[in-house]
């Protein structure tokens, strides 16, 4: 028998993990200094995946069944970044506090190597959701991704790895964008882009605007690993990643949502 979550289980489940992570993810360590705007991005992209994930979770009872998977995606998404989000800024706080603000470069990667994945699996579960994915194409967006993931983690981390050399820092920043950009080839041009234009108008609004998100958003990134180079531009660099998490992962979802809801508005009136 399939399990269906109603309205107020989904309260009381959202109430449940409120109260479980209630002492893991407190403000604990140093307070936020007002003048500190690296920490206030920090501040707000946590505040903003909480909110996001806990409205992904309540929309989920009134979308049509074939698109709760996609909206359970979502929740994951930004719920696993607000996890991650409340060490992040409390490492941020300490280091801050202590005389100079240290990028939580490890914890964003794990961060990433999560959320990511499961972001691009959300073309392939809007696509499924209609009938018209392929499996191969969930596997290649998932390989680019993580080949985009890695090559960067490996770009940023250099110093901490006795392997990677200073040289090799630029070619693998290519190859981690080279992920990036057959992502954006199968978005714009691929098997996902033929396969999008068989469905409803809105899901294709929706997929388009995310990939259009993925794909100014995700461009963040790349110009903030060059901003970071060198002991200045840390600041910069973690204020362009938080703003990019947000966009990408609380905007990414909410056009998830808007496909499943303008589906399922479309489906309730063909049937009247």
């Amino acid at each position: 028998m399939k399990f269906e979550f109603s309205k107020p289980r989904s309260l009381l489940l959202t109430g449940l993990l409120f109260l479980v992570t209630l002492g893991t993810v407190s403000a604990e360590g140093a307070a936020l200094d007002t003048t500190d705007m690296v920490g206030v991005s920090f501040w707000l992209a946590t505040a903003m995946m909480l909110a996001s994930t806990v409205f992904f979770i309540l929309e989920r009872q009134n979308v049509a069944a074939k698109w709760k998977t996609s909206m359970t995606v979502a929740a994951l998404v930004t719920g696993v970044a607000w996890y991650h989000y409340t060490y992040m800024r409390t490492y941020w706080a300490d280091t801050f506090a202590a005389g100079e603000g240290q990028s939580p470069l490890v914890l964003r990667y794990i961060d990433w190597l999560i959320t990511v994945p499961l972001q691009v699996s959300e073309f392939y579960l809007i696509l499924a959701a209609v009938g018209v994915a392929t499996a191969a194409l969930f596997w290649r967006l998932l390989g680019a991704s993580l080949v985009m993931l890695i090559a960067g983690f490996l770009a940023e981390a250099h110093e901490g790895i006795d392997a990677i050399s200073e040289g090799m820092v630029w070619p693998l920043f290519v190859v981690g964008m080279l992920g990036w950009i057959y992502i954006m080839y199968e978005l714009w041009a691929g098997e996902a882009k033929e396969k999008v234009s068989e469905t409803s108008e809105g899901t294709q609004f929706a997929f388009k605007a995310m990939a259009l998100i993925l794909t100014v958003g995700w461009a963040i990134y790349p110009i903030g690993f060059v901003l970071g180079q060198g002991d200045s531009g840390t600041d910069g660099l973690n204020i362009l990643y938080n703003i990019a998490d947000v966009v990408n992962k609380t905007a990414f979802g909410l056009m998830v949502w808007y496909a499943a809801t303008m589906d399922t508005k479309a489906a309730a009136a063909s049937e009247e």
